[in-house]
């Protein structure tokens, strides 16, 4: 018997168009992320960790409109960020994903894998401590047995870095 507790908040696919070079590396000229509503209008939460877009991550708040040409909604500007970062993981190396798979295990991140296996979304939670695990991952890196992209940090793991502010694309 199902309670009122167990209805399933709605999702919405959001269009996020991307920049010439990474649409042709992508094979697309959009990445679709789901998103949930929040209170206010046209304004969403980021439910999944993107594997192209940069600038958002996971739980961020970001403006929509409605495409009516498209008949979809489009992203329109970042408005706040949740604290989590965004970081992918080219896998280079034969037997890589075992140990790639461990390592994020150990810093309690989550992460999505595309269709070729190789290319990994990476959701790094506010909770970890980021500069250890992105030493942990430039280790790596240097055997020549990944690559990583940093596509979002957070302040809070920015900061842990020392890194200035990013700036907006």
């Amino acid at each position: 018997m199902s309670t009122p507790d167990d209805k399933r908040e709605r999702l919405y696919k959001v269009a996020f168009d991307l920049p010439e070079k990474t649409a042709h590396w992508a094979r697309a000229s959009a990445e679709r992320l789901w998103a949930g509503k929040t209170s206010v209008r046209m304004e969403v939460q980021v439910r999944n960790t993107p594997f192209y877009v940069k600038g958002v991550a996971f739980g961020d708040i970001v403006r929509v409109r409605a495409d009516h040409e498209r008949r979809e909604l489009v992203f329109e500007e970042f408005v706040s960020e949740s604290g989590h970062s965004a970081v992918r993981v080219i896998i280079k190396g034969d037997g890589m994903g075992g140990e790639v798979d461990t390592m994020l295990r150990a810093f309690d991140c989550s992460w999505e894998i595309d269709a070729t296996g190789s290319l990994w979304a990476v959701d790094v939670p506010p909770h970890v401590d980021y500069a250890s695990m992105r030493t942990a991952l430039l280790r790596i890196v240097s055997e020549g047995k990944i690559g990583i992209e940093e596509s979002a940090l957070a302040r809070a793991h920015r900061d842990g870095l020392g890194l200035p502010e990013s700036e907006p694309d």
